[in-house]
C-alpha cells in the first residue's frame, strides 16, 4: 500500500469510527487530533481510535505513553503503523 493510500485509509477510519462531522478530505495530514486547535478529540475518542487501529490495521497501542506520541496526527499514526508493520520509513534506522 502506498503512503498516500495509507493516510487516506487512516482519515476514512477516523471519520467512520469516530463519527466525525467532517470528511476525510478535510483532515490535513498534520492537523492535531486532540485539543482545541485540531479535531478536538477527547480521551473516549482515543480509546475508540486505538480499537479501530487494531481492527483496521492490525496494530495495537500498548500504553498511554505510546498513544500520546503515536496519535497526535494522521502523520504520526501513519508513521506508527509503518513502524509496527516493519515497513521502512524515512526516519533514520535505530541501532
Amino acid at each position: 500500500m502506498s503512503e498516500p493510500d495509507l493516510r487516506t485509509r487512516i482519515k476514512e477510519m477516523l471519520v467512520k469510527n469516530l463519527m466525525l462531522q467532517t470528511t476525510a478530505d478535510q483532515i490535513a495530514d498534520d492537523l492535531p487530533l486532540f485539543g482545541p486547535n485540531g479535531l478536538g478529540l477527547d480521551s473516549i475518542d482515543a480509546l475508540e481510535l486505538v480499537v479501530s487501529m487494531e481492527k483496521t490495521f492490525g496494530v495495537g497501542v500498548p500504553s498511554s505513553d505510546v498513544a500520546g506520541t503515536a496519535l497526535r496526527s494522521v502523520n504520526t499514526i501513519h508513521d506508527y503503523i509503518l513502524e509496527k508493520r516493519g515497513t521502512p520509513s524515512q526516519s533514520s534506522p535505530s541501532i
